[in-house]
């Protein structure tokens, strides 16, 4: 094992393994506090930054932070690395890694061609070194596309989940509350429903309603019931039209152990998904959700800080090319990310380190009611998720998700990133908003009648019992 040592002001500071280095390095956040691996001090983080950066990439390739024998996302991680792509880098140090990220040459093309070769730890490594907006400027340069009936992704474009969740999950009130995000010009990334009841038949009934309403109106979305893997099997054998299958995932074997998951079973999910051909413009049918701390909050993180265990998910994510990454930043609460500082940085590594590793990330910038943040804090992260080439965020009503008691986005925060900044929706979707005249050229609701307008009232007063439309 492998010890490592930095000066300062004459003062010498040890760091017993790579794990330790990497957790001292991060910047302050009170998970790592809570679990005991942070930098005691400002100077001591401060110290093993630098040692960070002098680390050569290949040190965190050849010496796994989880041992390779006894975590299945450790084997995915080294068995699956690409030595041809991670050639071009395999002589820097952490450092360099930053340099050569920032500078006006590698572009684009450059990172895509090089993401096999990076793993999460290097990753997570050289993000620790990065202010915030190095975080943003490397993030915007990183293009992901992927496609199911919408392409996602794609430069100057910003998508959206519509999540039109109920504490009943009755289908009359999350009817209404999709027609009103339409009405918003969101949707394009998902039609996405936390249930409250996880079972088959409460599953089919809500897919049934977004699919009865994606056919009567030619809406070119996609759905996802966010119930466990298993359940979306099940669902998929009894002929439920499926489009996306959910999990949330961890950068560790035994907290995806405790989320009922293995890698095999989500390749079991997605074989299922995508036997059933429902895509138009693409394959990509799996849609998963991370966020930092729950490693931690599973007593499975193995000493290894919370940003590291979340960039090992990535590994995970990777694997299966999914339509949709979601990072949930502040979900799991104070314990985790303390302030709105804590979860601003948490939000712009991830999306980072997402992005860096290939994958196309979406955010729900969202906090607990007992965190010390409020929506200012995250009207200013959605500026900077804006800036840093975010390829979805959130659309919830009011902000308020009403049925997990929490803070997000709202559709019209949506809206407002999009004009801002000058974003898009996908382009399907966009062809489909503009034709219906629910937004303009210039991305802003557009006055008068449309075709969704008189659906909202028959929506609104009711679903049918098996979930279908009257």
């Amino acid at each position: 094992m492998t010890s490592y040592t930095q000066m300062i002001r004459r003062h010498t500071y040890t760091f017993g393994d790579l794990k330790a280095l990497l957790a001292a390095a991060t910047p302050e956040r009170s998970g790592d506090a809570l679990a005991g691996v942070a930098a005691g001090s400002a100077e001591e983080r401060v110290a093993a930054q630098l040692c960070l950066a002098d680390l050569p990439l290949s040190t965190l390739l050849n010496e796994p932070i989880i041992p390779y024998e006894t975590d299945e996302v450790t084997r995915l991680i080294l068995d699956s690395h690409d030595r041809a792509a991670f050639a071009p880098i395999s002589s820097f140090t952490v450092g360099q890694l930053r340099e050569w990220l920032l500078a006006y040459q590698t572009d684009t093309a450059v990172l895509a061609a090089v993401a096999p070769g990076i793993t999460p730890e290097m990753a997570a490594a050289v993000s620790k070194i990065m202010r915030n907006q190095d975080l943003i400027a490397v993030g915007r340069k990183c293009q992901v596309v992927t496609g199911f009936r919408t392409t996602l992704g794609l430069p100057g474009r910003l998508s959206s989940r519509i999540q039109p969740n109920h504490p009943t999950d009755d289908p009359r009130g999350v009817a209404a509350s999709i027609l009103d995000g339409l009405l918003y010009g969101c949707g394009d990334a998902v039609i996405g429903i936390n249930p409250a009841t996880d079972s088959p038949q409460a599953m089919i009934t809500l897919l049934t309603l977004i699919d009865d309403l994606r056919q009567r109106y030619a809406i070119p979305v996609q759905s996802c019931v966010l119930a466990h893997v298993t359940t979306a099997i099940q669902a998929i054998e009894r002929g439920a039209p499926v489009d996306l299958v959910f999990q949330s995932i961890a950068g560790t074997e035994a907290a995806n152990q405790s989320f009922g998951i293995s890698l095999a079973l989500l390749a079991e999910a997605q074989d299922a998904a995508r036997s059933l051909n429902r895509g138009t413009v693409g394959r990509n049918v799996m849609y998963f959700e991370t966020g930092q701390g729950s490693a931690l909050s599973a007593n499975a993180h193995h000493g290894v800080d919370q940003q590291t265990c979340e960039a090992r998910a990535y590994a995970v994510a990777r694997a299966f090319q999914p339509l949709l990454v979601n990072t949930v930043v502040g979900f799991i609460g104070p314990e985790y990310l303390y302030d709105g500082k804590q979860i601003t940085r948490a939000a712009l590594e991830d999306h980072f380190c997402g992005k860096l590793l290939g994958l196309p990330m979406g955010c729900d910038a969202c906090y607990t009611n007992h965190a010390e943040a409020d929506q200012n804090d995250i009207d200013s992260l959605l500026v900077q998720l804006g800036a840093a080439g975010c390829t979805y965020l959130m659309g919830v009503p009011g902000a308020d998700d009403v049925m997990l008691n929490y803070q997000s986005t709202s559709y019209h925060d949506i809206r407002f990133l999009q004009t801002t900044l000058g974003l898009r929706p996908a382009p399907e979707f966009e062809e489909w908003l503009l034709g219906n005249g629910i937004i303009d050229r210039q991305q802003r609701l557009a006055e008068g009648n449309n075709v969704v307008v008189g659906a909202l009232a028959q929506l609104s007063a009711g679903a049918a019992a098996d979930g279908g439309l009257r």
